[in-house]
């Protein structure tokens, strides 16, 4: 499951990624307002997710398998884009939750009134890391997905569930981060993340993760169906 040898999107990814740390050591920029970036960019990926599975709704197909159940089914993309936005929303606000209430960023302890504070707390400088993120997933879309003709092969499921492996561990890292953000330890904490953050997506390829997954679940259909009875 691991990447043996780097490539020029993987030299990018971790040119990106090391910018906080060097804004924060250097140029003493919050270490608490580069964590938030991070964030926000689950929700920079999430964007990205649904660009994608709409345009394979619109330009390839407008339908396609949906494996939920133990008979795959054919579902519209505007399904697909439903319940990712419903369920990665879920992930989203429960890791902005927390980090919120941890942090103390914010002081506005209303649920949702805390975004709606989100950018002045960002300032110049968080709005211009979250501008080298999103114009870096920009970018990776662009050559990845589209330019590739990944698009064109490529299911709606994988594609919405693309994002989880990396959310999933995120969200342990909103947590303990937090924490160690409260006790003055955000220089050491945002070096940790980041070279943590390049080795799980740089080296583990959830792609593939993925593959293996839809593979056995077909797998398993293909074999129900042969039982007898079935």
């Amino acid at each position: 499951m691991l990447k043996r040898k780097l490539t020029a999107a993987d030299y990018l990814l971790i040119i990106v990624n090391l910018v906080p740390v060097y804004c924060v050591w250097f140029e003493q920029w919050s270490a608490t307002k580069v964590f938030l970036v991070y964030c926000l960019e689950t929700v920079i990926i999430g964007l990205f997710t649904i660009l994608k599975i709409a345009v394979i709704t619109l330009f390839i197909k407008p339908r396609d398998e949906w494996q939920g159940g133990s008979v795959p089914v054919q579902v519209g993309g505007l399904f697909f884009i439903l319940f990712f936005l419903v369920h990665y929303g879920i992930f989203v606000f429960v890791q902005t939750q927390i980090f919120f209430s941890v942090s103390g960023l914010v002081s506005d302890h209303s649920t949702f009134g805390v975004y709606a504070r989100i950018p002045a707390i960002l300032g110049d400088e968080g709005k211009l890391l979250l501008a080298i993120f999103v114009i870096y997933y920009t970018l990776q879309t662009l050559f990845d997905f589209f330019l590739t003709g990944e698009y064109k092969t490529v299911s709606m499921l994988k594609v919405m569930m693309q994002p989880y492996g990396r959310i999933i561990v995120q969200q342990f890292v909103v947590i303990i981060g937090s924490m160690l953000l409260v006790f003055g330890g955000g220089h050491v904490f945002i070096l940790v993340l980041a070279l943590v953050k390049i080795y799980v997506e740089v080296y583990f390829r959830f792609d593939r993760i993925i593959n293996i997954t839809e593979a056995k679940a077909r797998l398993k259909m293909e074999r129900e169906k042969k039982l007898p009875g079935a």
